[in-house]
């Protein structure tokens, strides 16, 4: 009788499957899908036309108005409110740092502000006080600070 049993359970469990040689796989799970590509980036925007004429002495008055107190009257960094800050305000009358940097990176600093080219953002954005002619004016005032002088294309 004990063999019995044993025998009708080696056949039970050969009929569950339990055991069996022949496994049954597991249904295929699907691959994920592949991550989307990545989003280009942004591609800064591109300064704005040059306006047909600049007024270097509208500039320089816009600049005594909004820039001088960090960057000094002649731009030499040393405006009262700057000496706080740091880093400190950019030498706009060091020529051998300021004659490299194009027209236009001047203009995005003055309009988007230093976070926006990855320089300090104490240098607040003018964009929303000034036009992009009032801006270029800036620029073309920046311009004629340099030590030596700026002899690139003129804004």
């Amino acid at each position: 009788m004990r063999r019995n049993r044993l025998l009708g359970g080696v056949l039970l469990l050969s009929a569950l499957g339990c055991g069996s040689a022949e496994e049954k796989a597991p249904p295929a799970v699907p691959a994920p899908p592949p991550p989307a590509p990545a989003a280009p980036a942004a591609a800064p925007q591109a300064a704005p036309a040059l306006p047909a004429a600049r007024d270097v002495a509208k500039g320089e008055a816009t600049y005594q108005q909004l820039c001088a107190s960090c960057h000094g009257p002649r731009g030499a960094g040393d405006g009262p409110a700057g000496q706080a800050l740091d880093p400190k305000p950019a030498h706009h009358n060091d020529g051998a740092y300021m004659n490299a940097l194009s027209n236009e990176h001047l203009f995005r600093v003055i309009k988007e502000g230093g976070a926006a080219v990855g320089k300090s953002p104490m240098m607040a954005p003018w964009g929303g006080a000034l036009s992009d002619a009032q801006i270029w004016d800036v620029v073309a005032f920046v311009r004629s600070l340099a030590e030596p002088p700026y002899t690139g294309p003129k804004p």
